[in-house]
């Protein structure tokens, strides 16, 4: 491993030299780059703007754009199950604050020697407010909620907030930062770190913005400029080597667009987090991302093979790109979930695999979560992991139940019918106990029956029976579609925040129940009116 570095002064944290307040530099000429992104995303909430969930105007729930498999349908039990499930007034709206916000509204802590190096070297920048607001949070539901309610600016000079609208958060808690740029490549990312450590300027790298950990927001207590450093631009696969199946990738690139170039040429990462639309290969490796299709893909740290880093003290990378050395610690573990914090990513080489040759969804229905847990139990021990694998449970399952459109037929209504009367008459499953899995098979075709075999065979033991390949495809999709409803349950005074981790439990089965007591607890929390 070596360490390439050059000699520049270390950034200190409370340093106020070469610093001052004044009114906004003037906006970048060419800001083409900030109106594409701003025209296609949500700047207080989640995905696309033309895609979201909406109270139609007769009262039912339905999710409108064209992006999803659900978009145009009517949603006609939702409705109920949120009065019922969280006993909501859905008359009782709070949609996000309106008002045109301006500059004055957000005024700059200016850097003017660091702005106008920027310049010199022709690197695109912008301080529209517009462009900063939508760098300075990520999607935890306290950021949301804030984005969508408060103004919030730091006082010049003094290095902390004030908000100008009533929220239930700190008015200390969050500024903005106070200029974006956009590298174009690693090169132009160590120039400005550069610059950064030569003008004592903060320097926070922002991927697809889909954070929820906080680590977007910029301290209250900052007195010196605070620079977003946006690695949209930086979205190019470098190099494909298809003898050894590696791909070196330049961090700005989102996960979607990965995989579809990567498909052009018969490879995948197998990659795919529930945020992959917008996240990018730079964010999956500074938070240590997991996917969706981990059993047979691994995690972002088993897909890494190299990763470039610029931090403040020069270029951090190995010096060969191999999967593993056995001489010293590995530096990628200090990268991996670094946040941020340690430098500024620019290229990662990852593992790539053909294709599969076969690609299957199933599922599978449980009298009860405990009987899906035993099973999940012996296909771990038996070691036959489909590519994905989720067990959800009753309030889970109703949950999904109620976001299913009307049938599109008489034919169709006739066999939802009769599928209801034989799992819960003949089978006698309660659909007050029951739950479903959801699989998901990748791989050759021999391997791929093989396995699904084995585990309907394993599900079989447990009470379990196929619930169909077109269920198992829906509730795999249905993940990309789930982070919308915060949205619409901000806009009727209530949200629950994803569980992203837990402490121990004395046994799995009791998981769901501490997991729904956080959750209602956190939904009595987020009752309070902005």
């Amino acid at each position: 491993m070596r360490i390439r570095s050059f000699s520049l002064p270390i950034l200190l944290w409370f340093s106020f030299d070469d610093m001052s307040s004044s009114s906004s530099p003037e906006p970048t000429p060419d800001d083409r780059l900030s109106k594409l992104q701003r025209s296609q995303l949500k700047q207080n909430g989640w995905g696309y703007r033309d895609s979201k969930f909406i109270i139609s105007k007769d009262g039912q729930v339905e999710f409108v754009g064209g992006r999803y498999g659900i978009s145009g349908h009517v949603l006609t039990s939702f409705r109920s199950w949120m009065i019922k499930a969280l006993n909501i007034d859905l008359n009782f709206r709070t949609p996000p604050k309106t008002r045109a916000i301006t500059e004055e509204d957000y005024p700059v802590v200016q850097n003017a020697s660091f702005l106008a190096s920027v310049r010199k070297e022709n690197v695109a920048w912008s301080a529209s407010v517009e462009d900063r607001l939508f760098r300075a949070h990520g999607h935890t539901l306290a950021e949301i909620s804030l984005a969508r309610t408060g103004t919030f600016l730091r006082i010049p000079g003094t290095g902390f907030c004030t908000l100008r609208a009533f929220t239930y958060l700190s008015p200390t808690e969050v500024c903005i930062v106070d200029l974006v740029v956009w590298p174009r490549s690693h090169d132009e990312v160590l120039m400005i770190v550069q610059l950064a450590n030569k003008h004592n300027v903060v320097i926070i790298p922002f991927g697809g913005g889909t954070s929820v950990s906080k680590a977007l927001q910029c301290l209250p207590y900052e007195a010196r400029m605070i620079v977003s450093l946006d690695t949209s631009q930086m979205n190019c696969i470098l190099w494909v080597d298809d003898k050894n199946w590696m791909a070196c990738i330049e961090a700005g690139k989102t996960g979607q667009d990965l995989e579809n170039e990567l498909a052009q040429k018969g490879f995948c990462t197998g990659h795919e987090p529930d945020s992959m639309e917008f996240s990018t290969v730079g964010g999956w490796v500074a938070t240590r991302a997991s996917g969706m299709k981990k059993n047979i893909y691994g995690n972002i740290e088993d897909l890494v093979i190299h990763i470039r880093t610029v931090t403040s003290n020069g270029v951090i990378e190995k010096n060969c790109q191999v999967p593993r050395i056995s001489a010293g610690p590995d530096i990628h573990q200090f990268i991996l979930g670094s946040e941020g914090t340690l430098g500024v990513i620019t290229q990662v080489v990852l593992k790539i695999r053909p294709l599969p040759e076969v690609k299957k969804y199933g599922s599978l229905l449980f009298p009860s979560f405990e009987d899906g847990v035993a099973c999940l139990r012996q296909v771990s021990k038996g070691r036959c992991w489909p590519a994905s694998i989720r067990l959800v449970d009753n309030e889970q399952f109703r949950f999904a139940q109620a976001l299913k459109s009307e049938p599109s037929s008489y034919f169709q209504s006739l066999m939802n019918n009769c599928k209801k009367f034989y799992v819960t008459k003949v089978r006698s499953f309660d659909p007050e106990k029951m739950c479903v899995c959801t699989l998901l098979f990748e791989g050759s075709k021999d391997n791929v029956e093989k396995l699904e075999e084995e585990v309907y065979r394993m599900a079989g033991l447990h009470g379990g029976m196929a619930a169909g390949e077109a269920n198992g495809q829906r509730g795999y999709t249905l993940t990309f579609v789930i982070a919308y409803l915060r949205d619409l349950g901000l806009d009727v005074r209530s949200s629950l925040q994803p569980l992203n981790g837990a402490s121990e439990v004395a046994s799995l089965t009791t998981f769901p129940e501490v997991a729904h007591a956080l959750s209602e607890k956190q939904l009595r929390s987020s009752f309070r009116e902005f």
